[in-house]
């Protein structure tokens, strides 16, 4: 198993930046695919970023892309979203979440550990 904690989270005005960041315990970090997904309120989750457990293969909504960047350090155990040119859309609850795999993990369906969230809003 893997206990994931985010951090980074708060409020912003359109168009800041972001870092939010994910630790994970454990030894086997790079044993795992990761990702950032969001939920805001009265929405369905949303995968927003994944990442392979070598940082080589990554995925991005459409809507994010070329805005936020995943990336992870598997010496720290760490991955992180950094959001640039964030918009008031982008506000919700971001969760980091973890899959045993050596791929990039594609659907919120296809993780099995997940962290509690942190709370990114936006204002315009």
């Amino acid at each position: 198993q893997v206990q994931l904690v985010e951090s980074g989270g708060g409020l912003a005005q359109a168009g800041d930046s972001l870092r939010l960041s994910c630790a994970a315990s454990g030894r086997t970090f790079r044993s795992y695919g990761m990702g950032w997904l969001r939920q805001a309120p009265g929405k369905e989750r949303e995968l927003v970023a994944a990442i392979s457990w070598n940082g080589i293969s990554t995925y991005y909504k459409d809507s994010v892309k070329g805005r936020f960047t995943i990336s992870r350090d598997n010496a720290k155990n760490t991955v992180y979203l950094q959001m640039n040119s964030l918009k008031p859309e982008d506000t919700a609850l971001y969760f980091c979440a973890a899959r045993v795999s050596m791929g990039v993990v594609t659907t919120s369906e296809g993780y099995d550990y997940w962290g509690q969230g942190t709370q990114v809003t936006v204002s315009s």
